[in-house]
């Protein structure tokens, strides 16, 4: 499989540059999901960058991700699971 490199933009990835697979059509994906582990007190959860296309010095298109906290799930807590409670 090919892979380009790929630069991350904003969040915990900010500033880094990993290789990411490109689909048959040579595009990266339009959502990347970085699971994040459990750490000490930390829950696991799940980190979003979304696809945006900058242009380089000569005008040339190229794929970035950018960080997108609205999406980025956020670890279940007791009682915050997003679905009204139900009668008993």
């Amino acid at each position: 499989m090919r892979s380009a490199d790929t630069e991350f933009i904003g969040g915990p990835l900010d500033g880094r540059v990993l290789p990411i697979y490109l689909s048959p059509f040579n595009a990266v994906p339009k959502v990347y999901k970085v699971p994040v582990p459990a750490h000490g007190e930390e829950p696991a959860r799940t980190l979003v960058y979304a696809r945006a296309k900058r242009y380089n010095a000569k005008g040339r298109p190229r794929w970035v991700y950018e960080y997108a906290p609205d999406q980025s799930e956020q670890p279940d807590r007791p009682g915050q699971s997003g679905l009204p409670d139900q009668p008993q």
